[in-house]
């Protein structure tokens, strides 16, 4: 299904090269004061244009086509939509008989019985991360400025050393190669409390919202899966008043699956970009064969760099409709 939450709820559409990709949101409270203005700095965040990016490059001007009347929210479905201006869809000729390792090309195929839109990798592009930034804003403004979002890249191509992140990404692109990175996402400001434990929980909420992202292949808490080499004695976080606040938080702000008033901490690990310009040799239904195939179109050495915003969009969603919960 293509709609998620429970009271904040989203519903994603479009393809890569169709005519428009967007969003639209049921749940989102009236009165909320939201102009188009408002999304243009994350959505600059996900733009390409960086070294190592895509050479795609699109306006992403947002258009607010229902639940906004004289600059507030009205309580009906939100609909924003992205025009697709920059597509080159004959790149993508030869893939659906030619399908590239690693990507969603042949898994479409078998279950959509050839059906499915090949242009662009169609709905499960990276392009469709645009409506769940702009979703992201308006959870944004439904959590509030006292919940802040501190998102950074820790890792790329297995080095934390940030001096290091460009010459690894300039040497993948050399080498017609990719690689992939680890997100950081830190929410301060979120109270106790919320979560709606067993299947519902903080955690499983973030979790899946993140898991739908494109090349996600990896979520982790606080400590994470370092915390099945600590003992308990190292692991526990020591409460220090009466409001819940901890010496340490291996936990990363949630217990039980409740918030703990503490900062909330989630890592994504992203894969390198599938879609690469060296030479692999892959099965092709056209000779029942497996020949070499090298990719054409325009690809994100390192799709970490454009994939922060879109985390912490996850994260601010899946946030937006524990609150309205709580």
């Amino acid at each position: 299904m293509n709609s998620w939450g429970d009271i904040f709820r989203i519903t994603l559409w479009g393809e890569s090269h169709g005519a428009q990709v967007g969003v639209s949101i049921d749940g989102v409270p009236a009165g909320i004061p939201l102009s188009e203005e408002d999304f243009m700095a994350d959505l600059e965040r996900r733009k390409a244009g960086a070294a190592g990016t895509t050479p795609r490059k699109e306006s992403d001007l947002p258009h607010i086509v229902s639940g906004l009347y004289n600059g507030y929210t009205t309580g009906s479905p939100l609909t924003i939509e992205f025009l697709n201006e920059n597509t080159r869809s004959g790149d993508y000729s030869a893939l659906t008989e030619h399908p590239r390792p690693s990507h969603a090309d042949l898994v479409a195929r078998q279950k959509w019985n050839g059906y499915n839109d090949p242009r662009g990798g169609g709905h499960f592009s990276g392009r469709i991360t645009l409506g769940l930034v702009a979703a992201g804003v308006v959870a944004k403004h439904i959590l509030g400025n006292e919940v802040v979002f501190n998102t950074d890249i820790v890792e790329i191509g297995g080095s934390r050393d940030r001096t290091q992140f460009d010459a690894i990404i300039e040497n993948a692109r050399m080498e017609q190669d990719s690689v992939g990175g680890i997100i950081e996402c830190r929410v301060s400001g979120i109270p106790s409390g919320w979560g709606e434990p067993f299947f519902d929980s903080v955690e499983s909420q973030i979790a899946h919202l993140l898991f739908s992202v494109p090349a996600v292949k990896g979520v982790e808490f606080g400590a994470g899966f370092a915390c099945s080499g600590m003992r308990g004695a190292e692991h526990n976080d020591m409460i220090l008043d009466k409001e819940g606040h901890t010496a340490t938080n291996h936990a990363g702000g949630v217990v039980g699956g409740i918030s703990n008033g503490n900062e909330i901490v989630v890592r994504v690990a992203v894969k390198p970009t599938a879609s690469i310009s060296r030479e692999q040799h892959t099965f092709n239904f056209a000779s029942q064969s497996i020949e070499p195939l090298t990719i054409k179109g325009r690809h994100d050495v390192c799709i970490a760099l454009r994939a922060a915003v879109v985390a912490e969009a996850a994260v601010a969603i899946a946030l937006a409709d524990l609150k309205l919960r709580a």
